[in-house]
């Protein structure tokens, strides 16, 4: 991958830009909340042959894509918006990523701890580490670059499946273990504070992965948790040590217009620390969807803990009682 960018990068040419752009003046002409985008009110010509192309490359494919060349620079930050939700609602349907309904999120450093148990890592200028997010597939669209770091990882769960297959069988069967999972506060009615998803499923011929360690760690405090036996970290610490080697994982640096789809249940992503520029109107800035697609994988029903429902094109995000749908532009 890293020496085949082609098979992951796609350059946007002038008719592609235009008519994202044609389809971004008709939507915010019709004066809707950018939350309330659709297919119909995004209306694609030309671009929509790629878009279906787009789908099958993450659903049966590579697994991502980078759309470059958007000439952000000129956009309205409603204007970078608009074209970004529009995409997404011919992908899929857009799920909310966190306890208030945003399903526009923004990636950025706002002060987050990362020590702390409730606070979310993509809210800090500090490592990921490798995981998964809850949504069929993740959007990034970059607004502003980091001063420094801030790179984009990929790796195959397939890839870390065969090699810990070929060298810890063992290890590999732990982590098909319903191991807990903190929710970090984010608590749907009625649930327990903590997910207990394996790392690894098979199901109806697919091996999907659902892991970010930190949580896993975290969940750790819990009362009810599955404790962790030696051989379970031992398991994760490998897992761990494999998504990080570097003949299996892959970078790239996004830059400003780029917009990056993963299909989120067969490759982990993960960034780099970084280093922020001191003005603010210069500092690092994503947008983010999760969005839920059709012709998707079955999933196996431990994952309603975490989706609510595994309906095919209806599932994924975070819902609690006091959630509202709605997509802030800032």
């Amino acid at each position: 991958m890293a020496g085949k960018p082609d098979s992951w990068l796609f350059q946007l040419s002038p008719e592609d830009i235009a008519d994202l752009e044609n389809a971004a003046r008709h939507f915010i002409a019709l004066g809707l909340d950018v939350g309330e985008i659709s297919k119909e009110t995004f209306p694609l010509t030309t671009f929509s042959t790629h878009v279906r192309d787009l789908s099958k490359i993450l659903l049966n494919g590579v697994g991502v894509q980078v759309l470059r060349g958007l000439p952000i620079a000129g956009y309205s930050q409603k204007f970078s918006a608009t074209i970004f939700c529009g995409l997404g609602a011919h992908l899929g349907s857009a799920r909310s990523q966190n306890a208030q309904g945003h399903i526009l999120g923004h990636v950025r450093d706002i002060g987050g701890d990362v020590n702390d148990p409730n606070s979310r890592i993509y809210q800090t200028c500090e490592r990921q580490t490798f995981h998964t997010d809850s949504a069929d597939v993740v959007g990034l669209l970059c607004l502003q670059e980091a001063k420094e770091g801030g790179r984009s990882l990929l790796v195959s769960a397939v890839s870390i499946y065969n090699r810990m297959r070929a060298e810890r069988p063992d290890l590999l069967e732990k982590l098909f273990d319903p191991i807990a999972t903190d929710r970090r506060g984010e608590i749907p009615e009625g649930a327990k504070p903590f997910m207990e998803i394996p790392v690894l499923n098979w199901h109806m011929g697919h091996l999907t992965v659902f892991y970010q360690r930190q949580y896993i760690d975290s969940a750790q405090r819990f009362d009810g948790a599955m404790p962790l036996i030696s051989e379970h970290v031992e398991a994760l610490d490998m897992f761990d040590a494999l998504a990080n080697d570097p003949a299996l994982c892959f970078g790239m640096q996004l830059e400003p217009g780029d917009m990056q789809f993963v299909y989120n249940h067969s490759q982990l992503h993960d960034r780099t620390g970084f280093l922020d520029w001191p003005d603010p109107s210069k500092r690092r800035h994503l947008m983010r969807l999760w969005l839920s697609i059709d012709g998707d994988r079955p999933l196996p029903d431990c994952f309603k803990e975490r989706y609510g429902s595994i309906e095919i094109g209806n599932r994924g995000g975070i819902i609690t009682k006091e959630t509202k749908l709605h997509a802030p532009l800032d």
